[in-house]
């Protein structure tokens, strides 16, 4: 079986996870346009239409992308993708990446995000040995989040997001063991 980046059949009783469309762009762009989503992201301007609609485009095409649905209203509750797919990197294992995570903040603290790492986690895991993510160095609340569910800091680097210049990331990292 090989790594489908955006497979149709992650969900729980929480979330479902849907490959992102172009006709997402409105009811995202909905959940996204809170200022205080982006505060602390290396890009706080992603609020704005036009920082909006390059992410989306990137997003769209990675072919990696997800809209996060809330199982039980069926509302919008953000994106998130895998990305940088490797079947073997420097240490012969293979890794990808899942980020530019975007939640709502209606479903701040209430396990949205913890649902989705662990269906993501458990369907990479299938596939790879490592997954990593990049969080901006300034994002403390995705920071926390992201060690809270295992993961630690292996790494700081500039990253360049699609159409946007670099930015100051730590780089976490979750392994299969």
């Amino acid at each position: 079986m090989q790594f489908d980046l955006q497979p149709t059949f992650l969900h729980d009783d929480l979330i479902k996870l849907v490959p992102l469309q172009e006709k997402d762009f409105d009811n995202l762009f909905e959940v996204a346009s809170n200022p205080l989503v982006w505060e602390q992201h290396p890009n706080p301007n992603r609020y704005k239409w036009e920082d909006f609609s390059n992410y989306f485009k990137g997003a769209i095409e990675s072919k990696g992308a997800f809209l996060i649905l809330d199982v039980s209203t069926n509302e919008t509750v953000g994106c998130s993708r895998y990305y940088n797919y490797n079947e073997t990197d420097s240490s012969t294992e293979a890794s990808v990446l899942i980020g530019y995570t975007l939640i709502g903040i209606k479903y701040w603290g209430k396990g949205y995000n913890k649902a989705l790492k662990k269906l993501m986690l458990e369907y990479a895991f299938q596939f790879v040995e490592k997954v990593y993510f990049h969080i901006g160095a300034f994002n403390y609340r995705s920071q926390k989040a992201i060690e809270k569910i295992g993961a630690v800091k292996v790494d700081e680097y500039e990253v360049e997001y699609y159409g946007e210049s670099s930015k100051l990331n730590f780089v976490y990292l979750i392994t299969k063991n």
